[in-house]
């Protein structure tokens, strides 16, 4: 299977919407691992990482990786203040109402380990429960400069002439990933943009690209202030706290997201993380790199216990 199929479902709060996913694998599969990407991703992210964890589990498993809303092809949301992590826990529960899984891991790359850390304490109350957690380069404290150095670009991307040209501008603002060839990087890029009708270099154009998401979830965003930001890392460490999954938590070494201090912080509470980190990258690691697929590998398809 080189390519997942997409589906789309009914979503009401905060406002009407339609959530997109890509699905990979068996649909009948017991065993389902949901991948929840980062802020101005989507869920196309995954694609290697679902590929390998199926081939592992010799199809006998489904991959999940939802498009947030104002991402990809789910629906933007008329009123911005909607982009919000309550929200999309409630999305995300919706899905898994949805679905039905009998086993479900959870992976979350930043804002989708974010929403996961939320919504493992509330995912009985949609009859089932994450068995295991993996959280890629996030904790309930984020660092305050990070936060800074993600609002500089966000909702500000423009239009580009090809497809190159955007994967060029968006490495130039995500190298911290770490290392990619080319083909690599085209590949991760291309999910990203859809055709529009805009301009390049003043001249109007119908068959730019665009990047995939709402350039307005940067509203509520730039709102956020060192005061708000350390009552939601309350919220999130109580949270975490609470969590009864077994946990990995995957670091970039070089993440100015996620400290060493928090990170360490993060294997002594709570659910007592295993701590992975990977050389060389920043926030955050791509899940393409073999030795980082293993790593969740190795956790997602062991035996239960």
């Amino acid at each position: 299977m080189t390519e997942p199929s997409l589906h789309f479902l009914s979503c009401a709060t905060p406002e009407p919407h339609r959530l997109a996913y890509w699905q990979w694998g068996d649909p009948a599969a017991a065993h389902t691992v949901l991948c929840l990407h980062g802020l101005t991703r989507q869920g196309r992210d995954f694609d290697v990482l679902a590929q390998t964890l199926v081939a592992r589990a010799s199809g006998a498993l489904r991959v999940v990786c939802p498009d947030v809303v104002g991402r990809g092809k789910s629906d933007w949301l008329t009123d911005p203040m909607g982009y919000q992590i309550p929200n999309y826990v409630v999305d995300v529960l919706a899905l898994l109402a949805h679905l039905k899984p009998q086993t479900l891991d959870w992976v979350g790359t930043s804002m989708g380990g974010l929403i996961g850390m939320v919504a493992c304490n509330l995912a009985p109350t949609v009859g089932t429960s994450v068995r295991r957690l993996v959280l890629n380069d996030v904790g309930p404290t984020i660092e305050w400069s990070a936060l800074q150095r993600i609002g500089q670009y966000l909702g500000k991307s423009g239009h580009f002439a090809t497809e190159q040209q955007a994967a060029d501008a968006m490495w130039s603002i995500a190298s911290s990933f770490g290392p990619h060839t080319p083909a690599q990087w085209l590949a991760l890029s291309k999910p990203m943009l859809k055709r529009v009708i805009g301009s390049v270099q003043g001249a109007l154009q119908e068959a730019v690209y665009a990047l995939h998401y709402d350039p307005a979830i940067a509203i509520p965003f730039g709102l956020a202030t060192p005061e708000s930001a350390a009552q939601g890392e309350a919220a999130l460490w109580q949270a975490y706290d609470a969590i009864t999954a077994q946990t990995l938590l995957v670091r970039g070494a070089d993440s100015d997201l996620l400290s060493p201090a928090t990170a360490l912080q993060m294997t002594q509470r709570g659910p007592k993380a295993r701590l992975v980190e990977f050389a060389g990258v920043g926030h955050a690691p791509t899940l393409i790199a073999p030795d980082q697929t293993d790593s969740l590998a190795s956790l997602l398809m062991a035996p239960t216990a």
